[in-house]
């Protein structure tokens, strides 16, 4: 990694604040673990942290699709991976040969991979998911429909080619629990999986893996733990629950002090002219924008960590900079670091500015902004996934 690209934006990724969550959440739910790693690891960098994960004893890796479970067979990685989402039965046959298990989420995918197995002469291994109330993908068990997907669920179980070794949900609103109406949707969810997965088991097949806690339950039901669980954002040190547990973020972004200006009173900043400035000040300007997945939105309602203390960020965010006031700062310099996000300012506390959460903001993280890899205070590694 260059020192040019060092000095401009990047994420520090905290490999030590992940076995640090790893653990905890390991402890709390007194269960094996998946650690989800789509969407490049909710931004952070899938292959370092699967790695990593694999090193910590993952029961499972899950991914989206195909192309991120083929991408950590690549690199070597040999623990248990489960796609959540659809594949097309063409690419059975790869799933079979990369070893990865698939999602089944309904009878007509099941058939269709069990006989696209068959043609090529392998074993597929599925986790049939069932919708108990995110009424989005799954087996259905909702209302007067309890039946029908149990007998379908049964029928899947013998169908030739296919190993049904798990079944799963997946909950929609665990990580409110402070509001009563969504604890007793949770506690419905998880106690109407308990009974398709019972009946179905009643058919003659029993399941090795049972699961269902998400980041919200794995926080807040650890109780619903069942054979392994899914702890998605809050392995990373965000989302409802980090806190309380005592989890650290893994990522932190940075970027540097590329000039400072001085400024008369009652000129204006940035695109728009949304900020004036009443009094002489003297604007930084950062090269970090929204093509580095730092949100327009956030523009004139943040502040940035610089040498132990917070400055307010000015003016509209542009593509590639935006400016901070150093007005009251004289000491920081051109080429001093800055914290957007991180361990002085969780990520949370941004998505919740813009009114969304901070999954957005880690997996926003553009793919020119490099990943720097630490353990032990030190770098070991570095990704810059544009130029793979």
């Amino acid at each position: 990694m260059e020192e040019q690209m060092l000095r401009r934006t990047w994420a520090e990724i905290d490999l030590d604040a992940l076995r640090h969550n790893y653990e905890t959440l390991h402890a709390h739910t007194k269960a094996p673990l998946v650690g989800v790693v789509k969407a490049d690891a909710y931004g952070h960098g899938a292959i370092t942290l699967s790695r990593e994960l694999e090193k910590l004893g993952v029961r499972y890796l899950a991914v989206s699709n195909l192309e991120e479970a083929k991408e950590l067979r690549k690199a070597g990685i040999e623990a248990p991976i489960l796609i959540l989402g659809y594949t097309p039965p063409e690419y059975v046959d790869q799933l079979i040969a990369h070893r990865i298990t698939q999602a089944a989420a309904g009878e007509r995918a099941a058939i269709a991979y069990s006989e696209a197995a068959q043609k090529c002469g392998g074993t597929l291994t599925v986790h049939i998911k069932v919708d108990t109330g995110m009424s989005r993908l799954g087996f259905p068990c909702t209302g007067d429909r309890f039946d029908e997907g149990v007998a379908a669920a049964r029928r899947v179980c013998a169908l030739p080619n296919l190993s049904a070794e798990g079944i799963f949900t997946h909950f929609a609103v665990s990580d409110e629990p402070e509001n009563g109406d969504c604890k007793a949707f949770t506690l419905g969810q998880y106690q109407l999986f308990r009974r398709f997965y019972a009946a179905v088991e009643e058919g003659g097949h029993t399941f090795a893996l049972h699961h269902c806690a998400n980041s919200g339950a794995s926080a807040f039901y650890p109780e619903m733990a069942l054979d392994m669980v899914r702890p998605g954002i809050l392995l990373y040190g965000c989302g409802n629950g980090a806190v309380q547990l005592g989890l650290k973020p893994v990522m932190t972004l940075k970027t540097s002090v590329s000039d400072i200006r001085p400024l008369e009173e009652g000129r204006t900043v940035s695109y728009g002219r949304t900020y004036k400035v009443e009094a002489p000040a003297k604007m930084g300007v950062l090269p970090i924008g929204y093509a580095d997945g730092f949100f327009r939105a956030l523009s004139n309602q943040i502040r940035m960590f610089v040498k132990g203390d917070f400055v307010p960020q000015r003016g509209r965010i542009c593509m590639d900079m935006c400016m901070i006031d150093l007005s009251a700062r004289p000491d920081v310099a051109v080429g001093d670091e800055v914290e957007v996000f991180g361990p002085h300012q969780r990520v949370d506390l941004l998505a919740e500015t813009v009114g969304t959460i901070p999954y957005e903001l880690t997996c926003a993280v553009s793919k020119r902004v490099p990943r720097l890899f630490f353990k032990n205070g030190q770098q070991v590694g570095s990704e810059l996934r544009m130029y793979l």
